[in-house]
């Protein structure tokens, strides 16, 4: 029991338990409940003070005895609120490491990938035919006449289709695949992906930092967002890559044996088929980060299992994409991922 004539003051208490006696004669004691922050309170008096602390069960208490009161102060950690400042700011803090640690595994991991590639293209990859991939590259970019000789349907579809990824590509990371905590820009890997497709895309993956940086509406009437925001790109882009489908569709199962072959001897043709499957797979990606900048992803999300059709997908979002001039935020980050 508590000494007789003490004030008695709970700091954590909406209510009192009713199971306390009845305030009596013999005993005085007021009951007094706040549902404030724990404090200490002082006495003005000169008294001897004694506190203590003591955790318990993830509480921390605190009593103080001053002479002739009792104060009792629960600090109950686990029943903090999601509202509170400190709690929010703890929370960011990890979250924020977290995500510096997932986006340092996933760079190491893409770096590991752009190194086994370049081994694999310059050692392991099949050349039994340099001659005949030189003849070929001559005739793709019609550096050689008519000489007869009739090029294969499916080589040149997926020649021409290369041909086309980059501008999608452009269209995916500029402004949404840019990064705001890195001062690595994006357009030189975009220039390089011309020649190099994703092998010279990787290594922007590996360095990418987001969320991206805010896009004004000025820069979005100049060029090249103004080109690259383009509902007509984007339709011409998306009609040009159909044709080139239904064209390699349309070909002869002798000309898609015939490019097996090709794969299996030429070097140029099995790089660049490595290239198109890599474009295809890192695409759904992109189109889930653009979708999620635009603030689209409640109507949108049903776009990303197309996104896994090989260039078709992609292109049939950019089409149906909201433009960012429409956007109230103008490319406000919706996350990091």
């Amino acid at each position: 029991m508590l000494l007789a004539n003490a004030n008695l003051i709970s700091c954590n208490f909406s209510t009192f338990p009713s199971s306390l006696p009845p305030k009596t004669q013999n005993s005085k004691t007021s009951l007094q409940t706040q549902n404030l922050k724990p404090r200490i309170s002082h006495s003005k008096t000169a008294s001897k003070v004694s506190t203590f602390f003591g955790p318990h069960n993830g509480k921390a208490s605190i009593f103080t005895f001053h002479k002739g009161q009792l104060q009792i102060c629960h600090s109950t950690l686990n029943s903090q609120k999601p509202e509170d400042p400190v709690l929010n700011e703890g929370e960011s803090l990890k979250s924020e490491n977290g995500g510096d640690e997932r986006n340092w595994t996933t760079s190491i991991l893409l770096f590991l990938l752009w190194g086994a590639l370049m081994f694999y293209v310059f050692n392991l990859s099949p050349n039994q035919t340099p001659s005949r991939d030189m003849y070929f590259l001559k005739k793709l970019l019609n550096l050689k006449g008519d000489d007869g000789f009739r090029m294969n349907e499916v080589l040149v579809s997926v020649w021409y289709i290369m041909g086309l990824w980059p501008l999608v590509y452009s269209m995916l990371l500029l402004p949404t695949g840019r990064s705001s905590k890195s001062s690595i820009p994006v357009w030189p890997f975009l220039i390089l992906s011309c020649f190099g497709g994703a092998y010279a895309l990787l290594p922007y993956f590996v360095l990418w930092k987001p969320p991206p940086p805010t896009v004004d509406e000025s820069e979005l009437g100049r060029w090249p967002l103004n080109f690259l925001e383009s509902k007509l790109t984007a339709g011409i882009t998306l009609a040009a890559g159909l044709g080139i489908v239904i064209y390699a569709g349309l070909a002869s199962g002798a000309d898609w044996k015939e490019y097996y072959q090709y794969f299996n001897e030429s070097k140029f043709i099995h790089v660049m088929s490595l290239d198109f499957t890599l474009l295809s797979a890192f695409a759904p990606f992109w189109v889930y980060n653009d979708m999620t900048s635009r603030k689209w992803f409640d109507k949108g999300s049903w776009l990303l299992l197309l996104s896994l059709v090989p260039l078709l997908g992609p292109a049939l979002y950019l089409v149906l994409r909201p433009s960012l001039s429409t956007e109230p935020s103008s490319l406000s980050p919706a996350e990091p991922e």
